[in-house]
């Protein structure tokens, strides 16, 4: 949980975080495939929703019902501006005991700010929420390191990565199908270039 003393790292990165990211045609394309398997109205949850663009912005566009949690009020209050319609709540990602139940959960890109531990029971957590079509999409970085510190856009944080076989692995074993996975090379920030995994899941 953050430190009330010390701000959250997105609290610092702020608008920063849209303006490093130019390629989001792929997380675009995912939410798609997502909002493509679900009637409007659906409850759809993005964990670590961020500045509520683009995710947030598209489910609320497509008719879905939509909750954004975040651990950072400055960028819930960029989601609140720049996505309106959705419910924002700020809160700690692995705490989702009072959020009720989902047809699909999104989390792009926030898993990776826990410790593995913490990934997996919130993938057990996350399971739990899921009713209906129980889908689920994760992003991550690939790579092999646990609660690694980072400096990112400037902000001092941490970052989790598994290699694709183990990310596989561990949300199989958190109890989804793993529908797909895809690997894609991006500009995360000006002058780093990332693999990116995207999987599709079906908790079971």
């Amino acid at each position: 949980m953050t430190d009330e003393t010390s701000p959250a790292p997105f609290d610092l990165i702020g608008a920063r975080y849209d303006e490093s990211f130019v390629e989001r045609d792929v997380q675009m394309s995912e939410a798609q495939w997502l909002i493509e398997q679900l009637a409007p109205g659906s409850r759809v949850l993005d964990l670590g929703c961020g500045s509520g663009l683009p995710t947030c912005k598209q489910l609320v566009e497509a008719g879905m019902e939509t909750i954004g949690v975040d651990e950072s009020s400055v960028m819930l209050e960029l989601a609140a501006r720049q996505a309106p319609g959705a419910t924002y709540l700020q809160g700690d990602l692995r705490e989702l005991d009072a959020l009720g139940e989902f047809d699909a959960v999104i989390t792009f890109f926030a898993l990776l700010m826990l410790p593995r531990a913490d990934v997996v029971r919130t993938l057990e957590d996350i399971r739990g929420l899921l009713r209906g079509p129980k889908l689920v999409l994760i992003s991550m970085v690939q790579g092999d390191f646990d609660a690694l510190p980072v400096n990112f856009l400037g902000a001092p944080t941490t970052v989790t990565a598994y290699p694709p076989d183990r990310l596989r692995q561990v949300v199989a074993e958190a109890g989804f199908e793993v529908l797909s996975m895809r690997e894609y090379e991006t500009q995360a920030e000006p002058g780093r270039i990332e693999v990116q995994l995207y999987l599709r899941a079906k908790a079971v």
